[in-house]
């Protein structure tokens, strides 16, 4: 009878230590994009800021009293990498949710995987308008998305061109991505909208760097303004291909043109272009400051300039979004973690905005029309592009489902 004693003791022990270990295991959170290649500026600082916003959690205790674990993967940008990267996160990593995609069609070619898995995916910058769209005829829907999606950016961009500049002949510049040619969708929609119809559209390919066949053709249509959607540093060859021609419209484009590798490769040429931002570098109030200081300190970027500020805040953010539902869950548990979305009980306080019930079963857009401003790229950065802006950039922007456009800013 004592040695049955001691056995159950010695089995109570051992059970109690495997509790303990398992209770004590990381919760994975995996973290997809391109952090090599042309869309790289989007992509490390995208995760730059998912580390930023992991560790400050740990530091805080974690949640549910377990470290978050990033597990990184770069997808170059490539379609079949992202899904190969989506298989090994769900079968080898076992992951509870993932954060990341930068280019629309590697999340559509992943996405599905964790459709199937039941994983909750955080698209933290991927615009494409179908990400959150792909799966609406399932009866639920893992895909979540903090960043401005393009039927928001696309009557954005034709607002600055048509009605605040006035501009009357209109060209369209678009890469071959689906990134770029849903976009260019998106803009003739808007445009059409205002009853205007492109003098020019054409399309440009990764790694192209001559622009002139297309720009001559804008040129010869009499375009005074040049709208763009692309992902790479193509863009500043948009620029540059301006200037070799001695023809200098204004750019106005997507959230892209703000990244460093527009903005250091087209240099002077590449000054007064503008696009929709959910976020800029500018400490107004004392939870950017904090963020701001604390990614400069910790990542040391060139010229203290987040490469793509924008990716870094959305990044950040969907980190704190996760985790606040996972808390609230009280579970690592797929579905439990998509209805805490759905219902979140307790605000977050992020950089880009104060999330206050950002999703519902039916809406897994966090970012309205009424949230980006304007930016524009002036002497090596992205600034407010309107003084008005600028003076309310401490005013909070929150989540209005019912927003049409953004709020209309004075020079």
């Amino acid at each position: 009878m004592k040695f049955s004693f001691a056995k159950l003791a010695i089995a109570s022990a051992v059970l109690t230590v495997a509790g303990v270990a398992t209770a004590a295991e990381p919760i994975k959170i995996g973290v997809d994009g391109p952090f090599t290649g042309g869309s790289s500026s989007m992509g490390v600082s995208m995760r730059d800021g998912v580390r930023l916003a992991i560790d400050e959690i740990n530091k805080s205790g974690g949640v549910l009293g377990r470290k978050l674990q990033a597990v990184e993967r770069d997808d170059e940008a490539k379609n079949e990498r992202g899904s190969q990267i989506a298989q090994e996160l769900i079968n080898k990593e076992k992951v509870t949710a993932v954060v990341g995609y930068i280019n629309t069609g590697v999340a559509l070619a992943s996405q599905r995987f964790f459709q199937d898995a039941k994983i909750p995916v955080m698209s933290n910058v991927a615009t494409g308008s179908v990400i959150t769209k792909q799966f609406k005829d399932q009866p639920d829907n893992y895909v979540f998305r903090n960043s401005a999606h393009d039927s928001i950016q696309a009557p954005m961009i034709v607002e600055e061109a048509i009605t605040r500049r006035g501009f009357k002949k209109v060209a369209i510049l678009a890469d071959s991505t689906n990134y770029g040619q849903l976009g260019r969708e998106d803009l003739e929609a808007a445009l059409a909208a205002k009853g205007v119809k492109p003098v020019a559209v054409e399309k440009f390919n990764i790694k192209d760097v001559d622009m002139t066949p297309q720009l001559l053709k804008a040129k010869e249509a009499g375009a005074d303004v040049v709208l763009t959607y692309g992902i790479g540093p193509e863009l500043a060859q948009i620029a540059n291909g301006m200037t070799k021609l001695g023809w200098k419209v204004p750019l106005v484009g997507s959230w892209t043109l703000s990244m460093a590798n527009y903005i250091d490769n087209a240099g002077p040429g590449g000054e007064g272009a503008r696009m929709p931002q959910t976020f800029i570098q500018e400490p107004n109030t004392p939870k950017r400051k904090a963020f701001i200081d604390a990614y400069l300190k910790a990542f040391k970027p060139k010229n203290n300039r987040i490469d793509s500020a924008v990716s870094a805040a959305q990044g950040y953010d969907s980190v704190y979004l996760l985790a606040a539902a996972i808390k609230q869950a009280n579970s690592t548990d797929g579905p439990k973690i998509r209805e805490a979305l759905e219902n979140l009980h307790t605000k977050v306080d992020g950089v880009v905005t104060v999330y206050d019930k950002p999703f519902t079963h039916d809406d897994h857009d966090a970012i309205t029309a009424n949230i980006p401003v304007m930016g524009e790229v002036k002497a090596g950065r992205v600034v407010y592009a309107y003084a008005d802006d600028l003076k309310k950039g401490a005013d909070l922007r929150m989540k209005d489902a019912k927003a049409k456009a953004a709020p209309a800013a004075r020079k």
